[in-house]
């Protein structure tokens, strides 16, 4: 059996970085990764992307190298992509986030308000209500990092980590049927929302970089993906105007106004990342709203 020679070179200088000898022809790219870091020990394989041209696309991690279009002396080119960090860090600490600072404004933390106002609340019962739905939300948000979602890609750029959300107080007029309206929207989607993270995270087995097309399960909260390529971002659209709705606050209508806008451009992506993948992709499925958008 045929061994292959391989060489690193920098994608920008060129320079040699590594040469291995002798590598198995069922060596995948993830395995070369390991096999660079151990010359460059500051380059973890999180960190690398190797390509087959300097300004090429990364190689996946199972790419194998006799399936690729190089010779016995393979030569790929290596670029830094910085200090990664875990997905599951990066939503832990996205979700945090919101929830600390909302409940910092909710509980009247000191040199937010004037000291009158110290660690006092609302009398609104429907701020508590609020505050209550708000906090389930985020929550449910890192519950669901933590034991339900799979991830294709471990890490991301440390970089990108970096988002500000602001927790504003609520200030208007509420009536009791229109909040009781909006908490029913508000669960409703919530619970929607979950099961459609569920449905996805089973289509995936647990190590598996596999994708498929979901269909709708037993459960009718998943009945939706008869109709939409990307429900979860519908449900959560629903939630957050069912919050508009319960808190009667212009600043949580622009937020789930950006929200929307958003998550209207992930749905996009994604739907056309289906029908670019999957030929028998079902023609009826819109993005995030029903024969709409």
């Amino acid at each position: 059996m045929k061994h292959y020679e391989v060489e690193i070179l920098d994608a920008k200088t060129k320079d040699k970085l590594c040469f291995l000898d002798k590598v198995e022809p069922n060596a995948t790219i993830g395995e070369i990764k390991s096999m660079f870091h151990k010359s460059h020990p500051q380059w973890y394989p999180a960190r690398q992307s190797i390509r087959l041209d300097p300004k090429g696309k990364s190689l996946k991690d199972e790419d194998v190298l006799q399936h690729l279009p190089v010779g016995t002396t393979a030569t790929f080119y290596f670029r830094d992509l910085g200090a990664q960090i875990s997905w599951v860090t990066v939503f832990l600490t996205e979700y945090t986030g919101p929830l600390v600072i909302y409940l910092m404004f909710y509980f009247r933390v000191p040199f937010i308000y004037a000291p009158k106002y110290d660690f006092t609340t609302s009398k609104h019962w429907v701020v508590h209500l609020a505050c209550m739905c708000h906090s389930f939300h985020y929550v449910k948000r890192l519950l669901e990092t933590l034991f339900v979602h799979r991830f294709s890609h471990g890490t991301m750029p440390l970089r990108n980590i970096f988002k500000v959300m602001n927790a504003l107080p609520l200030r208007l007029f509420y009536g009791e049927q229109q909040i009781r309206l909006a908490l029913i929207i508000f669960l409703f989607c919530q619970i929607g929302n979950f099961s459609i993270h569920v449905a996805l995270r089973n289509l995936r087995p647990p190590g598996s970089k596999t994708r498929k097309i979901p269909y709708p399960t037993k459960n009718p909260f998943t009945w939706i993906f008869l109709l939409v390529s990307c429900p979860n971002y519908t449900y959560e659209l629903g939630s957050w105007l069912g919050f508009t709705l319960m808190t009667q606050c212009l600043p949580v209508a622009f937020f789930t106004l950006v929200g929307f806008i958003q998550m209207t451009v992930w749905a996009k992506g994604k739907h056309r990342s289906y029908l670019k993948e999957f030929r028998d992709y079902p023609p009826l499925r819109s993005p995030i709203l029903p024969f709409i958008l």
